[in-house]
């Protein structure tokens, strides 16, 4: 009797459950389709691995900006995906989140809802976002935060705009204006934040932090200030400043853009 293989680890556990459906799909199809097909392992192969080195080549030789988004997530894929067409499934992500960064910014739980991403592929989007996050916020450490605006949005942005809760965040200065520390102080609802001005302040003390930037955002996608957060923003200057801390700006960040309450004049 021939031995059975030994169940796989249980780290590719999804991996394979990914793979076994899409075979046991092109399997179950009509046998009339299939009569003048090659047998489906040759074909697979040979299409996989021809479409899988020509894209390589091509982002080898012409760099990112000749690939699409859903190239570019075919690339990522191929790593977790090894014997699966996966431009498919790059294409269904990007249509559920709307953008490469909408995919690499979405929760665990909403990846996996995604037909053919289990743990793995969700875990290794989520890991390639962090890379991205961190490798933006070392852009500002050591660094005139004021001086290096748009690395301040472009990192907030990247952390925040597609969570699907409203988080808010401080970035917390030396006299300097050099980052000391950035921290997210809570986490709410899809519209509501609770903000306590009080903690606020006693954190920037306890850092001797001697200003702070405010960041917060708007799953909804439109960064508008509401009432709310005008007046929370309000509260927070008129604490801090006796205790000798400038509220230089709140931030608020939405999926298509960002906005300003300085710029608005609002502090």
């Amino acid at each position: 009797m021939t031995k059975r293989p030994a169940p796989p680890p249980d780290d590719q556990t999804s991996l394979l459950e990914d793979e076994r459906g899409f075979f046991a799909e092109q399997l179950a199809k009509p046998k009339q389709a299939r009569k003048t097909a090659r047998p489906l392992g040759e074909a697979a192969t040979e299409h996989f691995h021809g479409h899988r080195e020509r894209l390589r080549e091509k982002y080898r030789d012409h760099g990112d900006t000749s690939l699409a988004d859903y190239e570019i997530l075919e690339l990522l894929l191929f790593r977790s995906i090894p014997r699966r067409d996966t431009k498919p499934l790059a294409k269904a992500l990007i249509g559920r989140f709307g953008s490469l960064a909408g995919v690499l910014g979405a929760p665990l739980g909403l990846l996996r809802e995604i037909k053919g991403v289990g743990e793995t592929v969700a875990l290794d989007l989520k890991l390639v976002a962090t890379v991205g996050q961190r490798m933006l916020r070392s852009e500002l450490r050591e660094k005139q935060v004021l001086s290096s605006w748009s690395s301040v949005i472009d990192y907030c942005h990247a952390a925040m705009a597609y969570e699907s809760r409203e988080q808010f965040r401080i970035l917390f200065l030396d006299k300097r204006n050099v980052l000391i520390a950035d921290e997210v102080q809570g986490q709410g609802t899809v519209d509501h934040t609770p903000v306590y001005p009080r903690e606020v302040v006693r954190r920037a003390l306890e850092l001797s932090a001697t200003a702070i930037i405010l960041v917060h955002n708007h799953p909804s996608g439109d960064p508008t200030p509401s009432r709310a957060d005008i007046d929370m923003t309000k509260t927070i200057v008129d604490t801090a400043k006796p205790l000798g801390i400038t509220v230089h700006d709140h931030i608020i960040i939405g999926k298509d853009g960002h906005v300003s309450l300085k710029g608005l004049r609002l502090i």
